[in-house]
């Protein structure tokens, strides 16, 4: 027996680096977005090429598991929508916004998970459940919250694109729990198609012409879709598989740490102490939700054992 090869079989620490690698992506893709814009590659334009290249090969993968497709047509198409749109504004709000306040904005997707499934799910939630939902609400309130403007709401566009792209992946979240038999590839490739489209009609509604660019810009978009989004997804999808969720949820918020970091030394944007102190506290009520709907699972397993 090759003990060596038995133990990294066990090990997380692949899965682990997988997750990092694929957070650490999603956390700074927005430079490498901002230089195809400064390129002439617009934020439509380069989502499009970009998935469209990652959805190619996804295509082939999950080719064999088609017939799988007919199971669940109607939660399909509402991942494919959601993500669709999640992803799209996503883009979008990074290429217009300060980056760090969209992706704190963005990890509002706890609240609106819990709401979701309260409403549609009929899974009510505990009371520290609601507690973190009133901690997450503190913490928008505080970044949102401009004396100039009054009530506590949206203060730009990126701003009501980052919170819509939370709440596309809240929505695709709980549709996904109620597939969870469906194979994965079929959920990633559905994923991958769903931008595709929505970012589709995106450019057609906004008669967003085929902008004229370098070979170079356009080699870049196909790289950043072809081994970026397509591995760093392939990367998510492996390691959420092996680790269980309330780990690797945590280990998903290197995100926002990425995030900060790459802003801090890539632009001159600031985040007052206010926006920190709020951000602060929308993580933690993620970190809080992860760790409580874990200790839930625990306690229903137990219950049904007995």
């Amino acid at each position: 027996m090759d003990l060596g090869a038995d133990t990294l079989k066990n090990s997380t620490i692949v899965p682990v680096l997988l997750l990092l690698w694929a957070a650490t992506f999603w956390g700074v893709v927005w430079y490498p977005l901002r230089l195809l814009e400064a390129a002439g590659l617009s934020g439509l334009w380069t989502t499009w090429v970009i998935f469209t290249v990652a959805a190619l090969p996804g295509l082939w993968l999950a080719w064999p598991h088609r017939r799988v497709l007919w199971d669940q047509p109607g939660l399909l198409l509402l991942i494919a929508l959601a993500n669709g749109w999640l992803n799209t504004a996503f883009v979008l709000a990074v290429l217009d916004g300060n980056v760090v306040r969209v992706l704190l904005l963005f990890y509002l997707s706890p609240l609106w998970s819990t709401l979701l499934a309260w409403w549609w799910l009929g899974e009510r939630p505990s009371r520290f459940g609601l507690a973190t939902l009133v901690v997450a609400m503190v913490g928008a309130l505080l970044m949102l919250w401009n004396p100039q403007l009054g009530f506590p709401w949206p203060q730009s566009q990126a701003d009501w694109l980052a919170i819509s792209a939370g709440i596309g992946f809240s929505l695709s979240n709980v549709a996904v729990r109620r597939l969870k038999h469906m194979p994965t590839i079929i959920k990633a490739a559905v994923t991958w198609w769903g931008v595709v489209v929505v970012a589709g009609i995106w450019i057609l509604f906004t008669q967003a012409s085929i902008p004229a660019i370098s070979s170079n810009a356009w080699i870049g978009a196909v790289m950043l879709g072809g081994i970026g989004v397509f591995g760093a997804s392939l990367a998510l999808i492996y390691g959420v598989k092996k680790i269980p969720v309330h780990r690797s949820a945590v280990i998903l918020l290197f995100e926002l740490v990425a995030g900060a970091v790459s802003s801090q030394l890539l632009t001159n944007e600031v985040v007052t102490n206010v926006e920190w102190f709020g951000g602060g506290l929308i993580m933690l009520a993620a970190y809080l939700s992860v760790q409580n709907a874990d200790s839930e699972n625990q306690h229903k397993v137990m219950k049904e054992k007995e």
